[in-house]
């Protein structure tokens, strides 16, 4: 695969340097190339230079990979970091088996693709107590998400990990740090955060203490979009309109991308509905609602994005198992 190189990639070889231009001047050359990158070229090296300092500050990092947009962004700018080997740390993907089949389906392609290692990990107790979104409610996250994230963390001793979590996404994800430390029962206390001051990153860490580290917190819905079209970064087609399945749980429109599944485990058919849908998040196909949409292909997509006045998690259900402050509760469990 070949990546386009960013600003701090480029590098001239000793000879080419002109012995009579001074360092000052070779400064202020810096200065001038660097205010000339556009904003998704900023974000970009700002993303890289996080995950070059992580690799360089701790001993067994990895990449939480959900298979979503954010995730498929990331992953490409971990492949262009350490260009041209694969980046040195694995894939981790927490695994719910209620995952859209689309998404199980790039996750195998783009771990080949990439040369990573894929960790795939389920909780054991939720496969034998059979948790499920529809019978179980909240308990069905916290088992298989924040149970699962946390037993697979300890299970392999990382002290880091990537995450796609953005601050534009959420309220209590605004607030967190680029570099969010959990204490050794992987709990976040929102109160006692370290200052992050311009991009120096502190990865000092107290005994049993992880940190949970976020390179693209700074960008928007919209930069995530503009990066995809960019860079042709492979993802879910999901996220493209298409006439697909659908039916109505609980006030919220979702695909049945497993109906016999469904029926099991509902009970009973639900009544199914064609309807051109898309996503702008994916999660477990369940808690995941889609949106009406005409929007299929990345220019739609952007202009629709554009013209918006919704939170893209709007859809999510897991947002709302604790009232307001449901996803802020979470993460001081343990939750991503």
């Amino acid at each position: 695969m070949h990546f386009a190189p960013t600003w701090e990639l480029i590098r001239q070889p000793p000879g080419a340097i002109d012995p009579a231009i001074t360092a000052s001047e070779r400064a202020m050359s810096d200065i001038i190339s660097k205010s000339t990158l556009t904003h998704i070229q900023r974000l970009e090296a700002e993303a890289i230079h996080i995950m070059r300092e992580v690799v360089a500050e701790t001993t067994n990092p990895v990449m939480l990979y959900s298979v979503g947009k954010d995730s498929a962004v990331m992953l490409h700018l971990a492949r262009k970091a350490f260009y041209p080997s694969p980046p040195p740390f694995p894939l981790l993907h927490v695994d719910t088996t209620w995952k859209f089949q689309a998404m199980y389906e790039l996750r195998e392609r783009m771990a080949k693709e990439s040369g990573m290692e894929l960790l795939v990990y389920q909780n054991p107790e939720a496969a034998a107590r059979g948790i499920n979104p529809f019978d179980h409610g909240a308990l069905h996250t916290d088992m298989w998400k924040t149970e699962g994230l946390k037993q697979a963390l300890d299970k392999y001793g990382f002290d880091a990990a990537f995450g796609g979590a953005r601050r534009d996404e959420e309220k209590s994800r605004a607030k967190e740090r680029i570099f969010s430390f959990r204490t050794a029962s992987h709990g976040w206390d929102p109160k006692n955060q370290r200052p992050e001051l311009w991009n120096i990153y502190n990865a000092r860490k107290n005994k049993g203490e992880s940190i949970r580290v976020f390179p693209i917190s700074n960008w928007t819905e919209l930069d995530i979009w503009q990066y995809i079209h960019l860079n042709d970064v492979p993802i879910v087609p999901l996220y493209f309109a298409a006439k697909r399945p659908t039916f109505e749980w609980e006030g919220g429109l979702f695909m049945a991308d497993d109906l016999p599944r469904l029926e099991k485990v509902l009970g009973y058919r639900p009544e199914i509905t064609e309807r051109s849908i898309r996503f702008r998040t994916l999660g477990c196909f369940p808690l995941t609602g889609a949106v009406e949409s005409t929007a299929s292909t990345l220019t739609e997509v952007i202009q629709e994005t554009l013209l918006t006045t919704t939170s893209e998690r709007q859809g999510r259900v897991i947002d709302k198992d604790a009232g307001g402050a449901g996803m802020e509760v979470k993460k001081q469990q343990g939750y991503f």
